[in-house]
């Protein structure tokens, strides 16, 4: 019985480990960190300053995001180009 039940265990643990986020979660909610600093600006909401802050905070995370990838790619591809032998 015991031995059926380690077997049991062993095939349905990979399985639950699948379920275990790991990382950041792939959307951020960071609506409330945008609209804290819009407002520290003495803007108040719905105005065009206001639209306009918000517009250039996202522009700014977009950029920053690619600039990320960029050199996440950039860093691959000098590995695969220039691997080092011990």
């Amino acid at each position: 019985m015991r031995r059926n039940l380690q077997l049991a265990f062993l095939l349905i643990a990979p399985l639950l480990a699948g379920c275990l986020e790991r990382g950041q979660p792939t959307m951020v909610d960071t609506s409330a960190d945008d609209d804290a600093f819009c407002r520290s600006n003495n803007v108040a909401p719905g105005s065009n300053d206001y639209v306009n802050c918000r517009k250039n905070r996202d522009v700014q995370r977009g950029n920053a995001n690619a600039r990320t990838d960029r050199a996440q790619r950039n860093l691959a591809e000098q590995m695969l180009n220039n691997p080092t032998r011990p």
